[in-house]
């Protein structure tokens, strides 16, 4: 499903953000990369979600090679992507029903297709019955299951989330890793980048551990 193979990224300015990385997760596989502030998860995150393309080494998703896919096919790749934020990037002048819709509108779907999905996506982070609320009028818990939904309401392949429990209290990190592993459970790939090492441990999934840019473990 995802494959690192000898990868290193170099900034012009900052020298080697990752240095000749390599692993490989299987589809359906529930893993978390964790390391230092400046380690190079970000980066990594990056090379799969393409925003970025690694100076050495190939990334392959999906049985594709990330390094020589054409612009033109970025978009449609990136549909079977799934991105969670740490700091939600929810338009708080938008409902609740409008950010998780945003993937399928931009994607031209009908409404009737785009309200049975959004509810659905509700449903499975416990949120029915929002749709109608603004961000703001919501826990910092309840926004991150927001960015959740609208994660996999294209139904993504893989889900990549970038710190995902870093604005939350201990309780509600809990709830949102588990929630993750649910998805996990009905065959999405699932990679969470996170510096909590205790939350981590208390998970039974692999774990990447990056040192300055190079793959320690995992």
């Amino acid at each position: 499903m995802l494959k690192f193979d000898h990868v290193s990224k170099r900034y012009a300015d900052a020298g080697d953000a990752l240095l000749d990385v390599s692993f490989h997760l299987k589809a359906g596989e529930m893993a978390f990369l964790t390391g230092h502030s400046g380690a190079g998860k970000s980066t990594l995150l990056k090379l799969v979600a393409m925003m970025e393309l690694s100076t050495r080494g190939n990334v392959f998703f999906d049985g594709q090679n990330l390094n020589k896919i054409t612009e033109k096919q970025i978009p449609f790749i990136r549909r079977k992507l799934g991105l969670i934020f740490q700091d939600n990037k929810l338009l708080p002048d938008r409902t609740v029903f409008d950010n998780v819709a945003l993937p399928l509108i931009v994607s031209g779907y009908g409404y009737q297709e785009i309200s049975r999905r959004v509810r659905a996506s509700l449903d499975k982070v416990g949120l029915l019955g929002k749709e109608k609320k603004y961000p703001l009028a919501l826990s910092g818990g309840e926004q991150q299951r927001v960015g959740i939904a609208r994660a996999v309401i294209n139904k993504p392949r893989l889900i990549l989330a970038d710190e995902p429990t870093g604005n939350l209290d201990p309780e509600l990190s809990n709830e949102v890793m588990h929630l993750l592993e649910q998805f996990q459970k009905v065959g999405v790939t699932v990679l969470i980048a996170s510096h909590d090492v205790a939350l981590l441990s208390q998970m039974e999934h692999r774990i990447l551990t990056l040192d300055h840019g190079q793959l320690k473990a995992g």
